[in-house]
């Protein structure tokens, strides 16, 4: 298998399932509803601003793996649109699910060697570097996302324990 194969496979798995840690994007939401998705916890993101933010860096190499310039912005990429319905939530996880699609199906066909060249600009190293950081990124979302889930569960279940008492 080509390095670039199993590293658009890696990305996949984090996505869509089948990784190590048995852990992916796709199943983690499969049950989240946009109410739960835009409840804010303490002070923290919620679960629709991590989804928006990941697949902003997603789509912002995606563009770049399609032949567009490098045209992101860390301050842009909490910028959620407000999810006002199921139908809302459910754009964003389809827009989620097709971007990652594409970026597998892109680095998948990279030559090995495009992941040694210079990603837009010197500053941000070689393309290995950001798609592999693109898929730290996910992780380190994902583990968010799994325990806002875990915290709005158990803030469910002491509702329904005070109501019923």
């Amino acid at each position: 298998m080509k390095l670039t194969e199993q590293i658009a496979m890696h990305f996949r798995e984090i996505h869509f399932g089948g990784n190590w840690t048995d852990v992916n994007l796709k199943d983690s939401l499969a049950e989240v509803d946009w109410q739960q998705a835009t409840t804010k916890v303490y002070d923290l993101n919620t679960i629709a601003a991590l989804v928006f933010h990941v697949n902003y860096y997603v789509s912002a190499v995606l563009k770049v793996l399609q032949g567009e310039p490098l045209n992101a912005k860390d301050k842009y990429s909490f910028d959620l649109s407000p999810i006002q319905s199921q139908e809302d939530w459910e754009a964003l996880l389809n827009k989620t699910w097709n971007d990652a699609e594409k970026f597998a199906t892109l680095v998948q066909a990279l030559p090995e060697s495009k992941l040694w060249e210079t990603f837009t600009e010197e500053q941000y190293g070689n393309y290995y570097r950001n798609i592999h950081g693109v898929i730290e990124h996910t992780h380190y979302h994902l583990g968010q996302i799994v325990l806002l889930k875990k915290i709005l569960a158990q803030q469910a279940e002491t509702n329904n324990v005070r109501e019923n008492n």
